[in-house]
């Protein structure tokens, strides 16, 4: 609770309040979210039974709640609105973290914008920053969020994202991981990887390897998960394949797998893994 000698300071203006709430753990929340929720006319969420778990949690009670989501965000502009331009106080929620942050919200910002409304930020939790933090890669982040659907929207994206030497940080959704990994191999070959499943939650787990070995990456995923990639690492000198091991790769690639060519190579040989498997993805990539 907010302290008595404190509680006289909070007479909060009328507008849109985009209010962070917690990530997974319920406790992840500010004083001032709470607040702010407990003021308002209308709590916008994407999911009503999502939110009103939070609300019971902090015994908030009788306050009115409005899915807003994708499908209707345009539709319910006008109801909203209305209670914006009598001075009220709307709080826009999502399910976990900051909204509008690959969440719906663009458009009702914007019509506050234009219509002169005022807009209040209530920072609280990222799963962006979170895992930014245990990473250990560059503080110089790019934040990307989800990928497009387009086969073609991906390729071009990460064409331009390859060519950054920062840290860059994606929401995707477990169930197309695999999809996704072969992308990451062809344009980030040269990076590791951290993947943050269920972030702050009981169940919090991450995974740290290479690009280059996330075809051997087996681990049942599920849910959204938040994948963080290192700004480049320098790739180690020496221990080269020589051409004759090269050709060799190329003609086996065309009957084995990655596994039974490393195999084949180093019966009689003292070649490193990674450097053959590196190679076969590199002439993977290039066709």
């Amino acid at each position: 609770m907010i302290p008595l000698d404190q509680k006289k300071i909070l007479n909060y203006k009328s507008g849109l309040y985009v209010v962070s709430t917690p990530i997974g753990n319920l406790m992840d929340i500010t004083l001032n979210a709470i607040e702010i929720i407990k003021s308002s006319e209308l709590i916008l969420c994407e999911d009503t039974r999502v939110s009103k778990k939070l609300l019971d949690k902090y015994n908030i009670k009788n306050k009115r709640l409005l899915a807003y989501h994708k499908f209707n965000e345009k539709r319910s502009l006008s109801k909203v609105m209305q209670i914006l331009e009598n001075k009220k106080i709307v709080s826009l929620i999502s399910d976990a973290g900051t909204p509008c942050i690959s969440d719906p919200g663009s458009v009702l910002i914007n019509e506050c914008i234009e219509r002169e409304i005022n807009i209040f930020s209530i920072p609280g939790p990222s799963s962006v920053i979170s895992a930014v933090s245990i990473s250990g890669f560059s503080e110089k982040f790019v934040f990307y969020g989800f990928f497009p659907e387009k086969n073609r929207d991906i390729k071009k994206d990460l064409e331009i994202l390859s060519k950054l030497n920062f840290t860059i940080v994606f929401f995707i959704s477990a169930k197309k991981f695999k999809k996704y990994s072969k992308y990451l191999e062809k344009y980030f070959l040269d990076r590791k990887l951290l993947i943050c499943k269920e972030l702050t939650k009981m169940h919090e787990q991450h995974f740290r390897l290479k690009v280059s070995e996330i075809r051997d990456f087996n681990t049942e995923l599920r849910g959204e998960i938040t994948l963080v990639l290192s700004h480049k690492i320098k790739i180690e000198s020496g221990d080269k394949l020589a051409e004759s091991d090269k050709q060799l790769v190329r003609k086996l690639m065309k009957k084995l797998s990655i596994k039974d060519i490393v195999r084949e190579i180093k019966k009689n040989k003292n070649i490193s893994k990674k450097k053959i498997y590196n190679y076969f993805l590199q002439i993977k990539n290039e066709k």
